[in-house]
């Protein structure tokens, strides 16, 4: 199932190299590297054919595309950009600009890790420090958030940040009775939106209504009443999580407009003007209908208004924002993988809940495989890519070929698809296999999925920067597949790419013959 060995860590004798690329001129270096990795190459779709198609201006689109090209390399995307530098530098660990680039970054220069062995170094805080890394080499206006730095966004040596992480995991922990029944109603509503949209159209967005679907879940789990879903919507988070993150994206545009894309979102940051209003609404919601929970924040020492601010970046950015990714990955890849899957989930979980009178917490962790697919899901796909930090200290940092030295003051980032997808821990890594955490030696693989800033067999503490949401987000995730193959038999999806993550559309479903 996987080449997981004691081989396959990198040994302390391992030779300290330099660590290779560079970060090109001034400014141009970090522009050059801004445009491959916002650009994405198209195969079987040729400038030559565009050019037939319009031949009327061929000429001066022959032109702009090879001025273009020349100065500006626009042709790789984001996938490309690090293999071609993999592969150029023989090493997961080298040099490069990260964007938003030389127009938003503070400093667009970093040490890159793109393997299992290095990547680790970013969850140890007494050596990595995480103040305003959590969007990477540039730290959105404050304005977004009510004036406040949220915790997300402080170092675990800042006075802050152990009673805002502290409060948050106490009111997690005061909501769990909560997690499985509510989810399961919310998930019940998705899934008779889901059907009369088949009925309707033959398909159905599983995007759009797990939005929805996501949005009424943790809205309803941090207030104290039910109407307040009704007084939000999905759309006022959707605005605020995009003007935020939008020098981060690229919209998939004609490779003749990148200029354009890389004008509005890639050089000056958007301004939080624009969502002001919304943000209020949010905030207003928060602090009228959340008030058991806002209570609580006083017995930790920490203001309420700068609480509730927090709290709508909780809700909103980290547990929203994320379902946005992590649920359609996990419906996409189960999906992908077929019909034989399909029934062993259905068997595994119909025969658990009967045995177990209902879908228990008790249940839910004897389901192995529904466990072990819902880990694969997260590795093969983490709801977050990226980490990033700056050192705290000079440090060595060893890949599993060689030993390279960091000094303190240096950007780190690391590539968590590349990490988890290493081909040294994982056997056929870029393939998504239901059962490969399944066991005594699936198990040992546990440590190597990172998708919550720290490794799966860790938990979050108020003392490191693990989000403090991975084990609620890796039950809803159970509870997600264990409510489908209670309902239906097997389904098709089409899967595409979005902004952030994948799009999903349900094809078919079938109906459940046995329960």
């Amino acid at each position: 199932m996987s080449s997981f060995s004691s081989s396959s860590l990198p040994s302390s004798n391992l030779p300290v190299k330099p660590i290779p690329g560079d970060y090109g001129l001034p400014f141009f270096g970090a522009f050059k590297d801004l445009l491959d990795y916002f650009t994405t190459r198209k195969k079987g779709n040729s400038n030559k054919s565009k050019l037939y198609i319009y031949p009327q201006i061929s000429f001066v689109a022959k032109i702009m595309l090879k001025a273009r090209n020349f100065i500006c390399f626009y042709n790789q995307g984001q996938d490309e950009f690090f293999h071609s530098r993999v592969t150029k530098h023989n090493s997961t660990v080298f040099k490069t600009n990260m964007p938003p680039g030389p127009f938003m970054a503070s400093n667009p220069r970093v040490i890159a890790l793109l393997d299992a062995a290095s990547f680790p170094v970013l969850f140890d805080t007494s050596k990595v420090e995480k103040r305003n890394v959590l969007d990477g080499t540039f730290f959105p206006s404050v304005k977004f958030t009510g004036g406040h730095r949220v915790c997300a966004y402080l170092d675990p040596s800042e006075p802050n940040h152990t009673a805002l992480k502290s409060y948050f995991l106490s009111v997690l922990a005061k909501k769990h009775d909560n997690f499985v029944p509510l989810f399961r109603t919310c998930l019940s509503e998705l899934f008779i939106d889901v059907e009369d949209e088949m009925a309707n159209k033959r398909e159905a967005n599983f995007n759009t209504l797990n939005d929805q679907m996501s949005f009424n879940f943790f809205v309803r789990l941090f207030s104290d009443k039910k109407q307040v879903d009704s007084i939000i919507g999905p759309k006022l988070f959707d605005k605020w999580l995009f003007l935020q993150l939008a020098p981060l994206m690229t919209l998939g545009v004609p490779k003749l407009l990148n200029f354009v894309e890389d004008f509005l979102l890639h050089t000056f940051p958007l301004p939080s003007f624009l969502v002001k209003s919304d943000y209020n609404k949010l905030y207003e919601a928060f602090y009228a209908f959340s008030g058991s929970v806002l209570d609580e924040a006083e017995t930790f020492g920490i203001n309420r208004e700068e609480t509730c601010h927090n709290l709508v970046f909780l809700a909103g950015f980290n547990a929203y924002g994320g379902s946005k990714t992590l649920f359609p990955a996990l419906i996409k890849w189960v999906g992908l993988a077929g019909e034989k899957l399909h029934r062993q989930l259905a068997d595994e979980i119909r025969t658990v809940v009967k045995a177990e009178g209902g879908v228990t917490l008790s249940a839910l962790d004897q389901m192995v495989l529904t466990k072990s697919v819902v880990d694969e899901a997260l590795r093969i796909e983490p709801p977050v890519p990226f980490q990033y930090g700056n050192a705290k200290v000079d440090m060595v940092v060893q890949s599993h070929n060689a030993a390279f030295e960091i000094k303190k003051g240096d950007m780190i980032f690391g590539c968590q698809p590349f990490a988890t997808k290493d081909p040294r821990v994982f056997d056929s890594p870029e393939e998504f296999v239901g059962q490969r955490f399944v066991g005594d030696q699936g198990e040992k693989l546990l440590k190597y999925v990172y998708w919550s800033n720290g490794r799966e067999t860790n938990d979050p503490t108020a003392e490191n920067k693990q989000c403090p949401g991975k084990n609620l987000m890796v039950l809803l995730s159970r509870v997600m597949l264990v409510e489908l193959f209670l309902r239906y038999d097997t389904f098709t999806v089409e899967a595409g790419k979005l902004m952030l993550g994948s799009s999903v559309t349900f094809k078919s479903l079938t109906k459940a013959t046995s329960t």
